[in-house]
């Protein structure tokens, strides 16, 4: 993997991305240099069209990260990927078209984009399955040495065998720190040299997964590890790498403070994203109300009670607001005002609602949270204060959410389905932990970009 801005992405997506760069900008080309040879019969200069090209390419690889063509099952599967191929150009052709209205230079004419969608789409799907093989192969895969065989080992052992994984496990030590439950572990006392054991396996990354640590450290194993040139890292680290969430059964206090994260940093990202809030949040506004005002009338004929309704919730540094929503349940969902998770076909959803929900449309009124600095487009979900004050007690680090303002969409959002009880939440609060540690613009853009997928495609929507 190459971390960028603080986010790790690995290897095969690279490569596959500059791939793709290549096969759009030369079937703009093609789609120019065709529709000019069918008219003069001649290609043109290439120079000239050189801005357009770029155009296309920018806005259909934009729509290709947005649904999804990048992710771990796309990369697995050519069917699954052509399915989002054939989306993602059909919203990069929808964005290119305002883009031709904005900026009439880089305009296509009609047929060349038409050429040039066919040559591009066939192009990518043939690459993908040429190299399908190649990029979910041990080729672009991290060969890793694990010191330790207990239960955090056969954790990272089960990780390399999940699909999309993007290392493989050369080998495991067992260091004598409890029992071993990995059967291929070599003992340490068998081994007469570490590092020369881990350079015939041909590692190029160790893992330090003790079970227990105090005053158990391999000091002058990792010592000599670590002047080979191999990178170390520790179990919690590790996890956080490569499943993009904050292991909460492996985190401790300590490495939370001197890991990378939480940087000073932010504050001048912090106001650009406040800027982007204020302006993007006042267009949508614009854009979204004849859709709200809609809405909120489907709600009143539908059932009694007001098209709107504020609740408490849970933002920065755990100051309480009121959000706005438009109503999708029943007015009697709550009796006496106790709050209750929301269940997988919840009855009390009314039929305009069920729908609302699943476009998320009843969040588009939070845009006024936005604007006036309560809530981020991107952040952690806001919770109700009567399930914070209960998840803060069963949950270790639920209070270091609130370190950064909440969002209408999030890094666990679009990482994990609708979650309604305890383990949900747990499993959401190591996404939204990784968020906070590690924010950036750049992760704060691929959230917004991936959004779109689960509009799209709202599995998890409640």
């Amino acid at each position: 993997m190459i971390r960028l801005f603080k986010h790790y992405v690995p290897y095969a997506v690279l490569v596959l991305g500059a791939i793709d760069l290549a096969l759009l900008l030369l079937a703009s080309e093609a789609g120019w240099a065709l529709r000019l040879w069918q008219v003069a019969g001649d290609g043109g200069d290439t120079g000239s069209r050189l801005p357009n090209m770029l155009a296309f390419a920018a806005a259909t690889q934009t729509a290709m990260i947005a649904v999804g063509v990048y992710g771990a099952q796309a990369l697995q599967s050519v069917r699954f990927a052509t399915a989002r191929l054939v989306v993602a150009m059909a919203l990069g052709v929808m964005f290119l078209t305002l883009l031709f209205f904005v900026f009439p230079p880089v305009a296509f004419w009609r047929s060349s984009l038409l050429y040039t969608t066919w040559f591009a789409m066939f192009g990518m799907v043939g690459a993908r399955a040429l190299l399908r093989t190649t990029l979910t192969g041990e080729r672009f895969k991290r060969r890793v040495l694990v010191l330790g065989a207990g239960a955090r080992a056969a954790r990272i052992e089960a990780l390399a065998g999940q699909r999309g994984s993007g290392f493989i496990t050369v080998g495991f030590v067992a260091m004598n720190d409890g029992p071993s439950v990995v059967s291929r572990a070599v003992n340490r006392a068998d081994l007469t040299n570490l590092p020369r054991h881990l350079l015939t396996l041909g590692a190029s990354e160790v893992v330090l997964a003790l079970e227990e640590r105090r005053n158990a450290l391999p000091l002058n194993d990792l010592l000599k590890i670590k002047t080979t040139g191999v990178e170390v890292y520790d179990f919690s680290s590790f996890l956080e790498r490569e499943t993009g969430r904050v292991d909460l059964d492996s985190l401790n206090p300590s490495w939370l403070i001197f890991s990378d994260g939480f940087s000073a940093g932010r504050r001048l990202s912090s106001w650009g994203k406040r800027i982007f809030d204020v302006t993007v949040s006042l267009l949508l506004l614009l854009i979204a109300l004849p859709v709200i005002l809609v809405t909120a009338i489907a709600v009143k004929l539908e059932s009694r009670g007001p098209a709107f309704y504020r609740q408490r919730r849970v933002g920065l540094y755990g100051e309480a607001f009121d959000v706005i929503k438009l109503r999708s349940m029943r007015t009697d969902a709550e009796v006496g005002g106790k709050a209750v998770w929301a269940q997988k076909d919840d009855p009390r959803v009314t039929r305009i609602g069920r729908f609302i929900r699943k476009v998320r449309i009843d969040e588009l009124p939070q845009v006024w949270s936005v604007l006036k600095g309560e809530m981020s487009f991107v952040g952690p979900r806001p919770e109700r204060p009567q399930f914070v004050a209960d998840l803060e007690e069963r949950l270790p680090y639920y209070a270091e959410r609130h370190v950064v303002k909440p969002g209408i969409t999030g890094w666990a959002q679009v990482n994990y389905p609708y979650g309604a009880s305890i383990e949900d939440a747990r499993e959401k609060l190591e996404f939204d932990l990784y968020y906070a540690k590690n924010y950036t613009p750049f992760l704060d853009l691929l959230i917004l970009l991936q959004t779109a997928r689960v509009v799209i495609w709202p599995e998890g929507a409640r």
